[in-house]
């Protein structure tokens, strides 16, 4: 026996609108976009800054090391099962005010810490924001994307995130290698970054914090959110903004229909472990796990330590790190021209297969002790496949498939999993590489994807072109 959410009637198409205000459309979910590029930097800033912080509180051990590198993933676990309550109560848009406030504060009191404790507090607060972000900003924006554009403009925060990783190397890159004759010429550039270039690589993420924090008190609620609270007259107005009056009252219609069913049933935490709901759910969090365990993040966390176990020295590695930034940007501009052409299923199947291929690879570049470009190119190619695949796919399907009651919960659920495994790939790194090598990481990150691979083919259904009420009927009917 399984959950039926379906009507019994189908609900209308959603309409493609003539009169369909893009740019609007555009502007809104960039704004939005923008806690998608601070989850990108303040998530990969550490990379840079990671041999700098190390000399400064003299961490030595594989414990404090993966402590240090992973904390803000304890925080990114909190606000990611918080977001849920918070996205419900506050509302989408007072909720990005709230993940950009955290940007700013931890963002300086990380760069400013004098001790380790305050270090890892703080990080823990940015990764609080991390969390609310990761959310917040793709639901909204499939929240208030037609089903013709919903991919691409979804796909716009994932654009956004590579853009803030790539924003976050450049900036290592540049304060690792000339901040100290710049702005200190007196220190030595190794003695300037372990006393000070390292802060301003955490600081800098303040000022896109304090942007967010400006921008989202001028964009609309989320139409949906605002009909889940009777607050019909601005629901209106604003589906009106974005495709016009006919295409207002179309939504309105389906939506509310959608939102009636969904009140006569329940919406708690515990709906999410009823039979039909049950699969959605694993589907989510199978979903997360499998884009962190694909290992990729390993290349943008301990970049620095694959790098010089590859033989590069501190100059390279910080530019290497930056083009592995560039390549993850420009196939991720590549998978919005695809996610809404070729759909969604297609792409997570040729994601699973490619890293994991690539993943064997590198396994075996290690094993036999090569050194240099061997590994610079199998990285870019995996980072490369991962981009235009796994990584926005996974953001994409994890705000499509939970029904309208449910999403911010369920979505909260897949990404709560998501920063779970992601503290575990990076906590277990070190210690990984310890006991198995380089080569034996690899392994388990390799047959991890191709064991997604048949998870993926067996239970994820394809969702392209489809509005998220029809998308709602399609699963329910699947779960039957």
């Amino acid at each position: 026996m399984s959950v039926q959410y379906a009507l019994p009637a189908a609900s209308p198409v959603e309409p493609d609108a003539p009169r369909l205000r893009l740019g609007y459309l555009l502007w809104i979910a960039a704004v939005a976009a923008l806690g998608g590029f601070l989850f990108g930097y303040d998530w990969v800033v550490i990379g840079g800054a990671k041999p700098f912080y190390e000399a400064y509180f003299h961490l030595t051990t594989d414990t404090l090391i993966g402590w240090a590198n992973s904390c803000a993933l304890v925080g990114c676990l909190a606000g990611s099962l918080l977001s849920g309550m918070i996205g419900d109560r506050l509302g989408r848009k007072r909720s990005l005010l709230l993940a950009g406030a955290l940007f700013a504060i931890s963002s300086v009191f990380t760069g400013w810490a004098f001790s380790f404790s305050a270090f890892i507090t703080w990080r823990v607060v940015g990764g609080l924001a991390i969390g609310l972000a990761s959310n917040i900003s793709p639901m909204y924006i499939a929240e208030i994307s037609p089903a013709q554009w919903r991919g691409r403009l979804v796909s716009l925060n994932q654009l956004a995130i590579v853009c803030g990783i790539l924003g976050a190397q450049i900036f290592d890159w540049q304060i690792g290698t000339r901040g100290a004759r710049l702005l200190h010429g007196s220190l030595s550039t190794m003695a300037w970054n372990a006393h000070f270039g390292w802060r301003w690589m955490f600081t800098a993420v303040a000022v896109p914090a304090l942007l967010l924090f400006f921008l989202a008190g001028i964009i609309p609620e989320s139409p949906r959110w605002l009909l889940s609270h009777h607050r019909m007259a601005d629901a209106e107005s604003v589906l009106a903004r974005m495709g016009g009056p006919d295409y207002a009252g179309a939504m309105m219609r389906s939506i509310t229909e959608h939102l009636q069913h969904d009140r006569a049933q329940q919406t708690g935490w515990r709906e999410l472990a009823s039979p039909g709901v049950r699969r959605l759910a694993f589907i989510g969090i199978g979903l997360a796990v499998l884009q962190q365990w694909s290992g990729i993040n390993i290349l943008f966390n301990y970049a620095e330590e694959v790098y010089r176990s590859a033989g590069y020295g501190v100059n390279d590695i910080l530019f290497n790190i930056v083009i592995t930034g560039a390549i993850n940007l420009v196939f991720t501009m590549l998978a919005m021209l695809f996610v809404d052409r070729i759909g969604r299923r297609f792409l997570m199947l040729l994601g699973c297969a490619s890293v994991g291929i690539v993943h064997l690879a590198l396994a075996i570049v290690y094993h036999l002790h090569l050194r240099g470009l061997p590994i610079l190119i199998l990285t870019l190619c995996a980072i490369g496949c991962y981009a235009m695949t796994l990584a926005p796919v996974t953001w994409v399907l994890i705000t499509e498939i939970f029904p309208n009651r449910l999403r911010a919960r369920g979505v909260s659920l897949a990404v709560s999993a998501l920063w779970a495994s992601s503290f575990l790939l990076t906590f277990s790194f070190p210690a990984l590489t310890h006991a198995f090598g380089q080569s034996g990481a690899f392994v388990v990150y390799g047959v991890t994807c191709l064991v997604g691979w048949l998870c993926v083919r067996a239970l994820v259904p394809e969702t392209k072109g489809r509005s998220l009420e029809q998308i709602e009927e399609q699963i329910g009917d699947v779960a039957n």
